[in-house]
């Protein structure tokens, strides 16, 4: 089954933007639409502004942040923008992750051009992207652009694919013992994040009663995602490999053992990436199974297919 993410119309070829045309992704509608189920929508079309239209840019007026027309008539849309953006609730909640038009007054993400005094500054969020974003805090969001950087383009999959765990994880029923059974098997995903978040959130797990369960469970969820919204950093994978070496202590020779530092510590001065150390971790593990190690989504976040671990 595919995972449901949103994403701009445009960027599937779809022929809505102001001028007639489109910002057709080649990874996106090739690599990524293997694994993702796209949900394409466009805020500009929804609220009437049809194709092809005048364009519209983002406006500081005192001290707020306005979408209007960018000619002397200069229609405000901002309202419309915004209430479009929650009207879509009912449908978005299903998503696993959103996927933006960069630079856009609408559906960009973040470093938007907004004009002060006729002069451009990127600090601005587009509208329906703002307003999508305050909805669902929780929903892993990036833009085409960005998907370009290994580093942002594994984190926003990685955190699609934790999320639509969890969702599966809910629709099947929540426990007490399903939220620590996650939290485990994302617990050395967590750590190369943050060491700091994975702990905050193995005590808040530890603390996780019946009666308090679905209050904690959405604690979680905001806390985990806010966690995997910190790109993973090579210190923080160094620490987890060597974590997860330590199972192998037992099972592995000299020769075997000095062969997987040797690994880690060229991985560590950025010599390999982290697929090296991460296959010769499981060719280990295949002769030396652990419990523990093939519950843990970290040396498998997502499909290898994908080839995510192959440029960090």
């Amino acid at each position: 089954m595919k995972i449901p993410v949103g994403i701009s119309s445009c960027l599937l070829g779809e022929k809505v933007r102001y001028d007639g045309g489109h910002k057709n992704d080649a990874y996106i509608n090739g690599t990524l639409s293997e694994y993702f189920e796209f949900k394409p929508f466009c805020p500009e079309m929804a609220i009437g502004l049809g194709v092809p239209r005048k364009t519209i840019r983002l406006v500081q007026v005192d001290e707020e942040v306005r979408c209007m027309g960018s000619d002397a008539d200069a229609v405000d849309v901002t309202d419309k923008l915004s209430q479009c953006a929650s009207e879509q609730k009912s449908w978005q909640q299903q998503l696993c992750g959103y996927i933006f038009k960069k630079d856009s007054p609408s559906c960009g993400m973040e470093r938007v051009k907004v004009f002060i005094n006729g002069q451009p500054h990127k600090k601005g969020s587009g509208i329906y992207a703002r307003t999508t974003m305050e909805n669902f805090p929780w929903l892993p969001v990036e833009e085409e652009g960005r998907l370009g950087d290994p580093r942002l383009r594994e984190n926003f999959i990685q955190r699609v694919y934790i999320l639509y765990r969890w969702y599966q994880l809910m629709a099947e029923g929540m426990t007490v013992h399903k939220l620590g059974h996650f939290h485990s098997r994302h617990k050395l995903i967590l750590m190369s994040h943050s060491q700091t978040g994975c702990q905050t959130l193995g005590q808040l797990v530890a603390g996780v009663t019946k009666d308090s369960l679905a209050e904690d469970a959405d604690r979680y969820l905001l806390s985990m995602m806010s966690t995997l919204k910190k790109i993973a950093t090579r210190p923080n994978h160094v620490n987890v490999l060597q974590h997860i070496q330590g199972y192998l202590k037992k099972n592995l020779d000299t020769d075997d053992k000095a062969e997987l530092s040797e690994v880690i510590r060229r991985y560590a001065d950025e010599e390999l990436p982290l697929i090296v150390p991460v296959t010769l971790l499981r060719h280990h593990f295949r002769k030396s199974p652990d419990e523990y190690i093939a519950n843990s989504y970290y040396m498998a976040p997502h499909p290898q297919e994908l080839k995510l671990l192959n440029l960090l």
